[in-house]
């Protein structure tokens, strides 16, 4: 029996470049809904053409997304069911949709996800960076001092960091990128992915811009850029902390020689003070 409800609006994931990265209940959705809000109605058609889809499209894109949302929600109050695509991957993920979820959402109209690819999730996956904790940007800014600016406010960040870049901008992305977080942060470029020309690469942000600049098949295609995070002070251990007061105690006072230490392994005046008098003891 169907799940596809009537009054219902359907997110449905997309491939992102093979087509056959496709769920069978992406496919029986798109099948049973009585429309399908595409971001390019043309481009959509491809993938509905390769699985025999024939239901109706309507497009709904970045320009149009508020007036066309009023639409669609006259459509499910009507009690029609509705099918909403990005071009590819997940909606919404730096894609249209999300003033016609909330729109549908604040008329207390069902909204079902039906999960599948998303570029950052599948490049995450393979760029080996630490991936417990990390932060999608989406798109840069186009302008350079704009970007600079936003890349600046995110130097310090723990987590890895995933941004969507256009080919074109790609080289002057990472160029940034080298003078904020300098040479030696790795970040993976992660382009075309699933597709023929899938390419994954990891390196050191200079070494990266390097290859980029000078192999322009690499600024080509659909891009993503993870770049890692800054890397915590690794603790300094009791036996460092111990080993170095035992030195110092020898010929300084006890404040004094827990303020050096302190400073100089990262610890607070606090611990060090307590652990100086333990060893005078």
């Amino acid at each position: 029996m169907s799940e596809n409800q009537v009054a219902t609006l359907y997110i449905v994931a997309t491939p992102i470049g093979n087509l056959s990265d496709i769920s069978q209940r992406a496919i029986d959705t798109l099948q049973e809904v009585d429309v399908i809000a595409a971001e390019d109605t043309r481009h959509s058609g491809t993938l509905l053409q390769h699985y025999s889809i024939a239901t109706p499209m309507i497009s709904l894109h970045e320009h149009n997304e508020q007036q066309r949302s009023e639409t669609l929600l006259i459509k499910l109050q009507q009690g029609e069911s509705i099918a909403l695509i990005s071009d590819a991957g997940t909606p919404l993920i730096s894609d249209p949709g999300y003033r016609l979820v909330s729109l549908v959402r604040e008329h207390d109209i069902r909204v079902v996800p039906i999960p599948g690819s998303c570029a950052l999730i599948t490049a995450l996956s393979a760029s080996g960076l630490p991936s417990d904790s990390f932060s999608f940007e989406g798109f840069l800014p186009s302008k350079q001092g704009a970007r600079q600016q936003t890349l600046a406010a995110l130097e310090n960040d723990s987590r890895t960091m995933i941004f969507y870049e256009s080919p074109r901008r790609l080289q002057a992305c990472l160029t940034d990128m080298v003078a904020v977080f300098g040479d030696d942060r790795l970040v993976c470029l992660a382009r075309e992915l699933t597709k023929l020309h899938e390419t994954i690469t990891t390196k050191p942000l200079a070494e990266l811009l390097d290859w980029v600049s000078n192999d322009s098949n690499q600024q080509r295609g659909e891009c993503v850029l993870l770049v890692e995070g800054v890397k915590e002070q690794k603790e300094s251990s009791e036996i460092e902390i111990n080993h170095m007061l035992a030195i110092l105690l020898k010929e300084l006072p006890v404040k004094k020689a827990a303020a050096i230490t302190a400073s100089l392994l990262d610890v607070s005046k606090n611990a060090a003070y307590d652990m100086a008098l333990k060893l005078k003891q």
